[in-house]
């Protein structure tokens, strides 16, 4: 029997005539990362409030471990750790001030919160710097901070907010660490929490559920399973090697002199669908089964007026063109 941590069905919001949210649908096992991808405006924030319950459902039902968000909402929200966009931690208080505060707002004793704090700071490298003042700390280190609150209560499902945006590549891969670690972590269920269980699509039995919204393709890359948003709708969810699989043969590299002019004339190709730049070359998705006819006849249609191909080739599909194919499709939709 499979069961999941998340289930919403069917969720919408609107604000005003702007339709944040529409009939967005979610099933998320225990053990599995689950990304959010999408330009700004697309839904992903808005979804996460509705899940958490602060914002309210114009339609739709969100199960959190077993819990209705609207009519059990508080044993739901405790199987819930939120780390929003923005910083919201106090910065006069120290580290530790800071996650004691957070751990007696949800009704942890000392004696279940200090131990289970510094348990938490060692796992997230911030236990040399328990009695910094939050202000005083990095960006990097201001974010584990906030995940280090989030995990006081032991939630058993995890909403990341764009966790890594604005901050270096070397804390972007300390923290993903962190996060990989945590879902493969098995936890004891809470003693009033339903049994649930399942291992499917990377869900472990007894460890977190994490949803995380990013912009960055390598870490879309890194979740178990993947949903595109735009408009407030998922346009296609899957294992990233699932929604890549789709473009296979598709995707062809092209470098040469002259991007800007090879890029306009590739564009005229009755084959090739769309064209980017990449970089210092371009990436041309073609038509199904045109890859490698396209890849013999562009050069010598390229090579005129001062461009020149270099190199042309079919590469596998990176989440990126598959992005960009879909928002161009749900465009013409």
């Amino acid at each position: 029997m499979t069961d999941y941590l998340i289930q919403a069905s069917n969720l919408k919001k609107s604000f005003g005539k702007i339709r944040a949210v529409d009939d967005v649908s979610l099933n998320i096992l225990a053990g599995q990362i689950f990304g959010l991808v999408g330009p700004d405006g697309a839904g992903k924030t808005t979804t996460l409030r509705l899940l958490v319950g602060a914002l309210k459902l114009d339609a739709g039902s969100v199960e959190i471990c077993g819990y209705d968000i609207t009519k059990q909402v508080e044993n739901a929200r405790s199987q819930i750790g939120y780390l929003s966009q923005r910083f919201s931690m106090y910065e006069d208080l120290t580290v530790l001030e800071n996650i004691r505060f957070f751990a007696e707002v949800r009704g942890l004793t000392s004696e279940e919160w200090l131990p289970r704090s510094m348990e938490i700071l060692e796992f997230v490298g911030l236990a040399n710097f328990k009695d910094r003042r939050a202000g005083q700390l990095s960006g990097g280190m201001k974010q584990k901070l906030g995940l280090a609150s989030a995990l006081v209560t032991r939630p058993r499902v995890l909403l990341l907010d764009e966790p890594t945006t604005g901050v270096d590549p070397v804390t972007r891969q300390d923290f993903w660490q962190l996060v990989m670690r945590l879902v493969s972590t098995p936890i004891h269920l809470p003693q009033n929490s339903p049994n649930l269980g399942g291992e499917k699509e990377g869900g472990k039995d007894g460890g977190v559920s994490v949803i995380i919204t990013t912009p960055y393709m390598d870490e879309a890359s890194r979740c178990h399973r993947v949903a595109f948003m735009q408009h407030g709708r998922i346009i296609a969810d899957g294992a990233p090697s699932e929604l890549r699989a789709e473009y296979n043969e598709r995707i062809l590299e092209l470098r040469g002199q002259n991007l800007n002019l090879l890029r306009r004339f590739a564009a005229q190709d009755k084959d090739v669908e769309d064209v980017h730049a990449f970089g210092d070359r371009l990436h041309l998705r073609v038509r199904a089964g045109a890859g490698q006819a396209v890849m013999k006849r562009l050069p010598d249609e390229l090579n005129k007026d001062g461009a020149r191909v270099d190199n042309i080739r079919i590469i596998p599909p990176a989440l990126e063109d598959v992005f960009i194919a879909l928002l161009e499709q749900d465009s013409h939709d």
